[in-house]
């Protein structure tokens, strides 16, 4: 296995690499801090934390997989008593979440049996890749199919002529209760790269899928086993080779500035209804961060 300098790093990262044998390309990414500043911005029950954490770890590997200067979304809507499910990542690293609970949640049980359906219910995932007004925005939409988010992506994979891949996902707590998430995705080289015959590159397909398919949640989330060894354990026999990191960490974009924008865009015959006890809050959904504003301020923001 061939490492490159200064990969050693353990959390929040995305680690790319390739297997030699049969010219596959993968990610492996391991959240720490990033997604436990982002759970902990909410007080959400453990089974939507998990969801949620999850689904920031799915963001992340799909991103990197990508070339994009701009925002990368994933987006799940259901009709369940969690309604909506959003995280993105920005093209420099920086990732946010949350998830919108809307009804009571079922009991924990039935949760852990079947997560997606138990929990958001009938609905689809979208990705949305956004570069800026003068670009064109790409869409992926799918239906949610499946009892967990991996079957959901899955699904996706097998509906994609873009991605042919495999994922595996993980969240949970450590013994300090703080939460960990962690992803691996493989992915083929397209069919117009003939590194191997296609019937070998089946076979190495399958089989490196096998491999992957064995790693456990605890391996996918322990902080101690570096990515490039934990990679090495799976993949050695073809030979893998890991590339430069890219560092994540928790950045939300939202600012008092913008919090003002959004309000001065409302007409000023609806503003008043928004006053509570003298003023007007606006509260991020990523961070739950909120802006209160007093008459004056907002009386600036029309006559400026």
């Amino acid at each position: 296995m061939t490492e490159h300098p200064g990969g050693r790093q353990a959390d929040d990262i995305v680690q790319p690499f390739q297997i030699e044998g049969p010219g596959l390309r993968g990610r492996l990414v391991r959240l720490g801090p990033a997604v436990d500043t982002v759970l902990k911005r909410h007080d959400y029950a453990p089974p939507v934390a998990a969801l949620l954490a999850e689904t920031l770890a799915l963001a992340v590997a799909l991103a990197a997989a990508l070339k994009y200067e701009g925002i990368f979304t994933l987006q799940i809507k259901g009709d369940g008593p969690v309604s909506m499910i959003v995280a993105d990542v920005a093209s420099d690293g920086a990732l946010r979440g949350y998830a919108e609970v809307r009804a009571d949640l079922p009991p924990e049980p039935d949760i852990l049996a079947a997560p997606v359906p138990r929990l958001v219910g009938t609905g689809h995932l979208a990705f949305t890749v956004d570069q800026g007004e003068h670009t064109e925005r790409y869409q992926g939409i799918v239906e949610l199919a499946g009892t967990s988010l991996t079957d959901c992506v899955h699904h996706y994979f097998r509906q994609s002529e873009q991605f042919g891949a495999a994922m595996r996902l993980s969240a949970g707590r450590n013994s300090a209760g703080l939460w960990r998430a962690g992803a691996m995705m493989l992915q083929r080289l397209p069919d117009h790269e003939p590194i191997i015959a296609r019937e070998e590159r089946d076979e190495a397909w399958h089989r490196a899928v096998i491999l992957m398919d064995s790693v456990t949640g605890e391996e996918l989330l322990d902080r101690e086993l570096a990515p490039a060894d934990l990679l090495f354990r799976l993949f050695h026999e073809d030979g893998v080779r890991v590339f430069n990191q890219q560092k994540l960490a928790f950045g939300c974009r939202c600012s008092r500035n913008r919090a003002a924008r959004i309000l001065g865009s409302l007409p000023r015959s609806e503003i008043e209804s928004l006053f509570v006890d003298g003023r007007i809050t606006v509260t991020c959904q990523f961070c739950n961060t909120t802006e209160a504003f007093d008459p004056d301020e907002i009386a600036a923001l029309y006559d400026a």
